[in-house]
């Protein structure tokens, strides 16, 4: 695989607030989205999960299946009980022919409660270090054997894994079967630096979420100590191109890599016009790549 360049759903229907995008048909957003220019698509909430009935509409739209999240427990549950959870998703994946499988941890994520603040984010204690990441690393090394699936972790916002310090630590306890999802967008929103992050654990990024920041709004959530979802709804996420990240000294930092880039940016569509900053992000994306080297 050379680089695709793929849309997540989310800017047509948000998946932690169904309320928003929840009128928009799951073929409006297929549709705008290859006549954006993407070629694949992540999951979302409108799309079916057996293979046999999302390959034709997809196929129908022009797009593969990229990937999709998937909410591990792994603070709670051991390994056992999270492949047997895992199971459906991993399953579907596999049968639509995807590489890699995106994980989070959410057993005591905060991101998708909009009364409270991000300044409420869990912390992981010290203690519990090892016996988590222990559990993400069999869980990736399971996944690779018995599915052919690379598992990436995704930092997020409101999580356990946000923070630059977190990530570091995150690849320096697990090894070499958890790979890393490189989110700009949530690694600018949390203090870090995704060239530096890009740079450093260029061999294990395997999946590449673009997207970008309103530094205005950014600067607002910190300073009203805001929700992720009402950090969200204010518009603190945009497409590649219309915020402050600088990609083309990221993507010359992820010289060799392959595979999927992503624009991901939730975005309430009243304001924002999914079909309007699919293409401006595709187009601008497009032009960061060519710049950075990697098309």
């Amino acid at each position: 695989m050379t680089i695709r360049i793929g849309a997540n759903p989310i800017g047509w229907s948000n998946d932690d607030m169904l309320e928003i995008g929840g009128e928009t048909p799951l073929e409006q957003c297929l549709a705008e989205a290859r006549e954006a220019g993407f070629v694949g698509m992540e999951l979302g909430n409108k799309f079916p999960r057996d293979a046999a009935t999302l390959r034709p509409i997809l196929e129908r739209y022009g797009h593969a299946l990229v990937s999709g999240w998937y909410s591990t427990e792994l603070l709670v549950r051991d390994v056992e009980a999270e492949w047997q959870a895992i199971r459906p998703h991993a399953t579907l994946l596999r049968e639509m022919d995807c590489s890699v499988l995106i994980v989070a941890e959410t057993s005591n994520a905060i991101h998708g409660r909009r009364a409270l603040p991000l300044s409420a984010r869990p912390v992981l204690d010290k203690a519990d270090w090892r016996q988590w990441a222990d559990r993400l690393s069999a869980l990736a090394r399971r996944l690779k054997a018995e599915d052919g699936l690379d598992l990436v972790y995704h930092y997020h916002m409101g999580t356990i894994i946000e923070r630059e310090a977190e990530i570091d630590r995150l690849m320096h306890e697990t090894d070499d079967a958890v790979g890393l999802l490189l989110d700009t967008g949530h690694a600018v929103f949390a203090g870090a630096d995704p060239e530096r992050l890009a740079r450093h654990y260029r061999a294990r990024i395997r999946h590449i979420h673009a997207k970008d920041v309103r530094e205005e709004v950014m600067w607002q959530v910190r300073q009203e100590d805001l929700s992720f979802l009402d950090a969200v709804l204010a518009g603190v996420y945009t497409v590649p191109g219309d915020g402050l990240i600088d990609y083309p000294p990221i993507f010359r930092a992820l010289a060799g890599y392959s595979g999927w880039v992503v624009v991901e940016a939730e975005q309430d569509p009243q304001k924002a016009d999914p079909a309007t900053y699919a293409r401006r992000g595709h187009a601008d994306l497009s032009r960061f790549l060519k710049e950075g080297g990697l098309v």
